[in-house]
């Protein structure tokens, strides 16, 4: 019997350190090859901007709690190099995000970059929560089309500005781990 434990232990010992030195080779930094910075421009409709407005609420919130919880809105934002919103737009987000959290503001986004210019073709396609209390936030690339084909990676969120619920402006920095 004690031979027994005595094979199982050295056994059991032997695959916790494979396990763990597998586990620190996994996890070393590694550098994007394709990072691109973008401005997200969303200007909410709110009944007179029909011009302007660049998303709309589709779903009513709900009366749990005071930070628009159920709220979901669709979208077709301009997205532009620097923070002007009149600077020519370079692509375009379209999709939805919902507020998902009745204590505090949070969303989750669901869409599409799509590029326009001569300098990109293709897309890319974006999930995720935005936890907007903090400073920056990481959502998933999770694939794309075109120049971006198969494409995986993060974009970082930081709120550039907001306007009440009317207006905000999202500075994406997009860092992208898998490219074709």
């Amino acid at each position: 019997m004690t031979r027994f434990i005595q094979f199982y232990s050295i056994f059991f010992l032997l695959l916790t350190h494979q396990v763990a030195s597998a586990r620190k080779t996994s996890m070393k930094e590694r550098k994007p090859c394709k990072r691109i910075v973008l401005y997200l421009h969303d200007t909410m409709f709110n009944g007179t901007n029909g011009f302007n407005a660049t998303s709309a609420t589709v779903a009513n919130g709900t009366k749990l709690g005071n930070f628009k919880f159920g709220l979901l809105a669709v979208f077709d934002d301009p997205l532009t190099t620097d923070n002007h919103l009149l600077s020519p737009p370079v692509a375009r987000a379209q999709g939805f995000y919902f507020y998902d959290m009745k204590t505090t503001y949070n969303s989750w986004f669901g869409y599409t970059v799509i590029f326009n210019s001569t300098k990109y073709k293709g897309t890319i396609n974006i999930m995720g929560a935005d936890m907007m209390d903090e400073k920056t936030r990481d959502l998933s690339v999770v694939g794309g089309t075109g120049d971006f084909f198969m494409t995986r990676g993060i974009v970082t969120f930081r709120t550039d500005t907001f306007q009440g619920f009317d207006y905000f402006r999202v500075q994406m920095d997009i860092k992208l781990f898998e490219c074709y």
